[in-house]
């Protein structure tokens, strides 16, 4: 039964929060180093009931959504989410697609399938189209700023809890990063799969030679090894690699031709995407969309309690990222967030939406932001 038909269904109130939450301990990977990671939250309201969605962006995402989203959804029908989101992109024109803007959509129109959802009654999944009941994930860290001994605690503890595949940083010094991952590999045993993520670090002559190296430890998956920019040299990373190695990169699209340009040069054996970033739950179904067409597989980066709906709604969806920093922000500040079992993420069915929420009192020592928005008059 519907809880509310569709002229109760007009959006009546906005709320847009960030939340900076600092890291547990000092984190870089190839290119950056960082201590602090803010999630920024859109709470749209309609027929008494309320939405959730949210991406991990800059505070100027949380202004971007107050000064120009917010009022666009605003009295619209909470359940056009499709027009919702070509509206959005719209009003985005002159700001520029990539980047702030684009994850500014995507945390607004996360919160407006969430809210359908839950006006439906339904699980988001349920909403979508179930394909399968739950997805893989891999356990997503190992930083290069990690000590050998934290490295091998963290992607030891995951292999532990029963996740079978695991990532690890590098991309700060070849001959480092070739002994962190024998130190790695020891610490899962020979059965994990090993995945290793470079964040553009490398030149291709440097990541044609680590790969070659690292494939001695059995890792199957080199994210990024060149710049993701650099369709070329991604491309001559997937041709040249060793026999059993994916190419993956993808992460930094922000709309379907980027990832499309990213197929068409042949540059991946796996694509990624990150709802966070693509322009919400819409942008990724199409990044999957594309990826069936291709017949090339998706893997969904980070934030893995938004992921987990839309990809079991996915045929082509490979894994999603259980990357520790949203993993840890997600358990401490939402009620309802997700955690494997079996190597696996499976939606809650008995809760609406995405299932996630904000625990408020919780989240409330790390505000930096927050703003309530209400239609004119």
């Amino acid at each position: 039964m519907l809880r509310a038909t569709r002229a109760e269904a007009a959006v009546e109130r906005v709320v847009v929060s960030a939340y900076t939450i600092p890291t547990d301990a000092p984190e870089s990977d190839g290119t950056l180093e960082w201590g602090a990671t803010t999630i920024v939250t859109v709470e749209p309201a309609a027929a008494g009931m309320r939405g959730f969605g949210y991406t991990y962006a800059d505070v100027a995402t949380a202004r971007l959504i107050s000064d120009r989203l917010a009022g666009i959804v605003l009295g619209q029908d909470a359940m056009a989410t499709p027009g919702l989101w070509a509206a959005m992109v719209r009003s985005i024109r002159n700001l520029g697609r990539p980047g702030v803007a684009s994850m500014a959509v995507a945390a607004v129109d996360a919160a407006l399938w969430d809210l359908k959802a839950r006006l439906l009654g339904l699980p988001l999944l349920a909403l979508l189209g179930e394909a399968r009941a739950a997805v893989p994930v891999y356990g997503s860290g190992g930083f290069t700023s990690y000590s050998p001994a934290q490295l091998a605690r963290q992607l030891s503890g995951w292999r532990q809890a029963g996740i079978p595949r695991v990532k690890m940083k590098i991309g700060r010094d070849p001959a480092a990063d070739r002994e962190r991952v024998r130190i790695a590999r020891e610490a899962i045993g020979p059965d994990a799969e090993l995945f290793v993520d470079a964040n553009g670090a490398y030149s291709r002559k440097r990541a044609l030679a680590q790969a070659e190296a690292l494939a001695a430890y059995g890792v199957s998956w080199f994210e990024e090894p060149v710049s993701s920019d650099d369709l070329e040299g991604l491309r001559l990373l997937r041709d040249r690699a060793p026999a059993g190695m994916d190419i993956a990169a993808g992460e930094y699209g922000y709309d379907l031709p980027y990832f499309r340009r990213m197929l068409d040069a042949g540059a991946v054996d796996v694509l990624q995407a990150d709802a966070t970033r693509c322009g919400g739950i819409t942008g990724f179904l199409r990044a999957g969309a594309l990826c069936e067409a291709f017949g090339v597989p998706l893997s969904a980066h980070t934030a893995p309690s938004l992921h987990a709906h839309p990809c079991c709604a996915l045929s082509c969806v490979r894994h999603v990222e259980y990357f520790h920093d949203h993993a840890r922000i997600e358990r401490t500040l939402l009620d309802g967030a997700l955690t494997p079992v079996r190597g696996a993420l499976s939606p809650d069915r008995s809760r609406p939406g995405t299932g996630v929420e904000l625990r408020r009192a919780d989240a409330a020592p790390y505000a930096v932001y927050a703003a309530e928005h209400t239609p004119p008059g």
